[in-house]
């Protein structure tokens, strides 16, 4: 498994302000969707191409497009919503699905409650959103369903990740044959009892969407 922490003074500042209890909803999304740009820069580094040509004013050019098939996006809900327009802004002519997951808070393990996407990902690059890496079990889950309908590359890109849900994320796909990379804009300390990332930023959806009760 590959981890990219993506290191640039831009992400920091943005993901500063992010932590910043003081930072209301609107400009938290904000900030979440231009964050989420600079990553999907990083995270789209090997994203599949093809050679074509084209005719400029002047003369022949060749050049690159995105191969078939198309990248598919896949936030998790509810707060990969928050991160779905910065990525499509990057990748207009990707498709997207929806993975619905839920973690029980007294055990932590996620469950599946919505899944909309297609049958067979056989060949397709996917991409997905979740902006909070803790304990790795929903994006495990996330991931282990994207490769068992045959996704052949998976890409998740958080906001912020501890280094508890890395190691878990690593432990189930540090050997497999599907490569799958996490790119994120920080690595924090550690996790508390309750599976919140410390220091952290607080639970994303409830600070993207304004829902009370913010640990």
């Amino acid at each position: 498994m590959r981890t990219l922490v993506a290191d640039h003074p831009l992400i920091a500042h943005k993901l500063t302000a992010l932590r910043d209890q003081r930072t209301d909803s609107p400009t938290f999304r904000r900030l979440a969707d231009e964050l989420v740009t600079l990553l999907a820069y990083e995270a789209t580094r090997d994203v599949r191409t093809t050679v074509v040509d084209v005719v400029t004013p002047v003369a022949h050019a060749r050049g690159l497009r995105l191969a078939r098939p198309r990248p598919l996006v896949v936030p998790v809900l509810r707060a990969g919503l928050g991160m779905l327009e910065g990525m499509c802004r990057l990748l207009p002519t990707a498709e997207v699905g929806f993975l619905g997951l839920v973690r029980d808070e007294e055990t932590l393990v996620p469950t599946t409650y919505a899944s909309r996407l297609p049958e067979s990902l056989s060949g397709r690059q996917v991409y997905v959103l979740d902006p909070m890496l803790a304990t790795g079990g929903t994006l495990t889950a996330a991931i282990e369903l994207l490769i068992a309908r045959g996704a052949d590359q998976v890409t998740a890109i958080c906001l912020l990740a501890a280094p508890e849900g890395l190691a878990f994320v690593e432990s189930r796909f540090g050997d497999s044959a599907v490569p799958v990379s996490v790119v994120t804009a920080g690595v924090d300390e550690r996790l508390n009892e309750h599976g919140y990332i410390v220091p952290g930023l607080g639970d994303a959806g409830d600070r993207l969407y304004g829902t009370t009760g913010t640990p």
